[in-house]
């Protein structure tokens, strides 16, 4: 199955592991079609992984088009918790100029935003996909009961409790009415449509849901499990992550 995980002692190695996988990735698809696209994830979970993506300092990053998961609807750029703001002092500015980025816009008119990412979106075939899971298994901001079958690329998501509740735990707003209640999601069927998908998923707090999206009936009630059906889907977790998984590799 495609979705064995690789466990890793830990955070550290996990981004090590991960983020020269992705950078292989990103190379080899510049080498044979002169061109990456890309998807960007951010959280706390994602650090170690793009830290040492940007260590490869021989990635033509004129050549690299990069997409992003998700945002929130009606935070600005300037805020803390922004993933507009997160890749950009984390990521876009501290490479070469990109061929182009597409960020989700938070502020503009929701289904107008996710129209204009669509119509981009459609123009560019991805070749590596970086996603995490959520503490409540979600892919994006997908949260559960998901929709697996919107073609849509881009979507308008409420986001439930528990996914308002690890925003606020891992520090990115002062108060839990502070978290905003609807983001803008990229669609599972879109993050599906990747040639390759790396998971990375550190940290003790995301054992229950690794273990009920690997090991559980497939539904949507464990949304991040979609990922078993991806036929280039290579997992990355760390042994605090893995820590309730029946079986280990």
């Amino acid at each position: 199955m495609p979705f064995n995980p690789i466990i890793c002692k830990d955070n550290k190695e996990l981004g090590l592991k991960s983020g020269d996988l992705a950078a292989s990735i990103i190379k080899k698809a510049i080498a044979e079609k002169g061109q990456a696209n890309i998807i960007l994830a951010t959280g706390t979970s994602q650090f170690e992984t793009l830290q040492q993506l940007l260590t490869h300092t021989d990635i033509d990053w004129g050549k690299v088009v990069m997409f992003h998961l998700d945002e929130y609807i009606g935070l600005p750029i300037t805020a803390p918790a922004s993933f507009r703001k997160y890749l950009k002092e984390r990521f876009i500015e501290k490479v070469p100029t990109l061929k182009s980025y597409y960020l989700i816009d938070g502020e503009a008119d929701p289904n107008e935003e996710c129209a204009r990412l669509g119509s981009l979106i459609r123009q560019y075939p991805i070749d590596m996909a970086q996603v995490g899971i959520g503490e409540n298994g979600h892919l994006a901001f997908n949260d559960p009961p998901a929709d697996f079958d919107t073609e849509a690329p881009y979507i308008v998501v409420e986001l439930d409790e528990a996914c308002r509740r690890q925003q606020f735990n891992e520090g990115w707003f002062t108060t839990m009415e502070d978290v905003p209640k609807q983001a803008i999601s990229m669609s599972i069927r879109q993050i599906l449509k990747s040639e390759a998908i790396l998971c990375s998923v550190p940290d003790e707090r995301k054992a229950r849901a690794v273990k009920d999206c690997i090991e559980l009936p497939l539904s949507n009630l464990y949304p991040a499990g979609i990922l078993r059906t991806h036929p280039n889907c290579t997992l990355y977790l760390d042994e605090a992550s893995a820590s309730l998984l029946t079986k280990k590799q």
